[in-house]
């Protein structure tokens, strides 16, 4: 209700600013709106604003956003409890469009049901339209951009299908193995075969809102409170440099911490290991003060990226894992590859290991997302899998949601929600509460998390703070300690490979054009290297229908619920369980 209020002011505030034109076009500002700095309304887009349908329902509050009726298919968010053989690999549950039987020797895990609060209260794009980032005002003539003719031929089409079919006609799986394990360019060191602007931390980054003012209103004239955000053009210029896949990459910002997890000796530490790491993740996802929305993946599109550990840099007899996921890396590496594996609904995969620590990653994250007025909820559906191979322990894991606030002025992100991390073997298990901030007063970024023995109630270690900033721990026997501490932990590099030596599909090489465009401020070339690529998708699209192909993925597949990266470290090297 807070919400609706607030939108409907900000557009009575919009509209009645249009007697002050005047007094603006005199020098004086109007102290009476606090978006007159941003925007100063034509008497054209005043009557689109005006005319914007009303929603009489109120917007769902943040925590009404997982809130659902239940379905008949579920997706299991507790522990895990799976019985593993040497073949097997526990992974995320995936949220895949129905069931579908194994399709490799990997099992899936079996899983508890859902409660009635599990799945949010929205619709999912599975049977709906395209799912894009933007169709960027092809379609309108009021655009402040200029306009393109789409072709006719752009209609919307069917759900790509997911599984694969034993009957009829079906694609052959992409060869990639041969040029996702291509050798770098003969003659190169390290520093010329790798990308340096790793994290492209370029200026711009921190802008407001304000040079894209009318691109804003006419955003803000597609919307209504609590619509699907599928469905609506996004401009250009709120995209980030980078790839939703990339963007994954950054929860091993700190590899070292991931890495550390088997090192402990009893399991009460690995699982505070565990959420040392887990909270240690999402602070590298924010690269600028303004938030920004990656690019949407295309289906097929794979990032892969490795760290090296701090003090492991200069290794001078580095051994290759030539089976791994990134075989130019070494067996000291944390490597990492990442697929869009469906594009109705938008699910990617990503998996990540370390040989030598003997330790592995598997999730899979299906996004949504939702207009709350003034503000965008994402919804990230999904678990991951921490796989500690020399005590068969996995822990599984959930994600919190996001929220991009203050979408008129300067944007920012929060996130909210409850996680949980369960081991099914130990019985260890934590609660992560990420806190949205209050309307009056209250801190942004706040977190807390309780971490429980087996059939405990009492948590043993209870932790506060934020999670893009300190947070301390307090222990039942009275010990205080910073338990992270994000503002002094340096970030790890990713190595990407240049563009030069990346296939086509892969996320950097694939959205060059895009990122180039947006880094020198073209937003409207950056606008159309976009539409190209959403043009060929459709068209590939087409043609897979017509001549009733599916989609095969590249390093993923889909076994039961799951998506399973074909090869993870627990099946190539089952020797290394014990």
């Amino acid at each position: 209700m807070v919400e609706s209020i607030k939108h409907c002011i900000v557009l009575l505030q919009i509209a009645k600013d249009q007697t002050n034109e005047e007094k603006h076009a005199d020098g004086f500002i109007s102290t009476i709106n606090p978006v007159d700095s941003i925007y100063q309304p034509s008497a054209l887009e005043s009557t689109v604003i005006l005319n914007m349908p009303t929603q009489a329902s109120p917007v769902p509050e943040s925590a009404q956003l997982c809130k659902a009726e239940p379905r008949p298919s579920s997706l299991a968010v507790g522990p895990v409890l799976s019985n593993l053989g040497s073949h097997q690999s526990p992974t995320p549950i995936s949220t895949g469009s129905g069931l579908s039987a194994p399709s490799s020797s990997l099992t899936s895990p079996s899983h508890v049901n859902l409660s009635p609060n599990t799945v949010p209260d929205f619709s999912y794009s599975s049977s709906e339209d395209e799912f894009y980032d933007a169709d960027e005002f092809y379609q309108s003539s009021t655009s402040p951009k200029r306009c393109m003719e789409l072709p006719s031929s752009c209609s919307s089409e069917s759900a790509t299908a997911l599984t694969r079919s034993s009957t009829g006609a079906s694609l052959k799986r992409p060869n990639t193995t041969e040029s996702l394990n291509s050798s770098m360019s003969n003659g190169t060191n390290e520093a010329e075969q790798f990308d340096t602007h790793d994290d492209r931390d370029d200026d711009g980054e921190g802008e407001s809102v304000e040079e894209h003012k009318s691109v804003i209103m006419h955003l803000l004239s597609q919307v209504r409170l609590g619509m699907d955000l599928t469905k609506v053009v996004l401009p250009t210029f709120i995209l980030e440099r980078r790839s939703l896949l990339e963007m994954y990459a950054d929860f091993f910002a700190h590899p070292d911490l991931f890495v550390s997890i088997g090192e402990h000796k009893e399991p009460k530490d690995r699982m505070i290991q565990v959420v040392k790491w887990y909270l240690s993740a999402f602070h590298a996802g924010r690269k600028g003060s303004v938030a920004k929305k990656p690019y949407n993946p295309i289906l097929g599109e794979v990032f892969q990226c490795h760290w090296a550990l701090p003090g492991l840099e200069n290794d001078e007899n580095p051994e290759p894992v030539s089976e791994g996921p990134i075989p130019w890396a070494s067996k000291n590496n944390v490597t990492f590859v990442s697929e869009q594996v469906s594009h109705h609904p938008p699910i990617s995969a990503f998996y990540a290991e370390c040989y030598n620590k003997r330790i592995q990653f598997n999730a899979h994250i299906w996004t949504k997302s939702k207009f709350l007025g003034m503000s965008i909820g994402v919804h990230n559906i999904g678990q991951g899998c921490v796989s500690c191979l020399d005590y068969d322990e996995h822990y599984i894991l959930t994600f919190p949601n996001g929220y991009g606030r203050s979408i008129l002025t300067v944007p920012w992100v929060e996130l909210g929600g409850e996680c949980t991390i369960n081991c099914s073997k130990t019985g260890y298990n934590a609660t992560v509460t990420f806190h949205t901030k209050p309307f009056y007063g209250g801190k942004k970024h706040r977190v807390t998390a309780e971490i429980y023995s087996p059939n405990d109630k009492k948590a043993y270690c209870s932790i506060e703070g934020e999670w893009n900033g300190v947070m301390y721990a307090k222990y039942a026997n009275g010990e205080n300690t910073v338990f992270i501490d994000t503002k002094k932990m340096p970030t790890v590099k990713k190595k990407v490979r240049k563009l030069e030596d990346q296939e086509e599909f892969e996320s950097r090489r694939l959205w060059k054009d895009v990122t180039y465009n947006l880094k020198v401020k073209d937003i409207d070339s950056a606008t159309e290297a976009k539409h190209r690529l959403e043009e060929k998708q459709r068209s590939e699209a087409r043609e897979r229908k017509e001549t009733e192909k599916q989609w095969e993925t590249r390093l993923f597949h889909e076994d039961g619920e799951c998506w399973v990266y074909d090869e993870p470290l627990l099946k190539r090297e089952p020797n290394l369980l014990y």
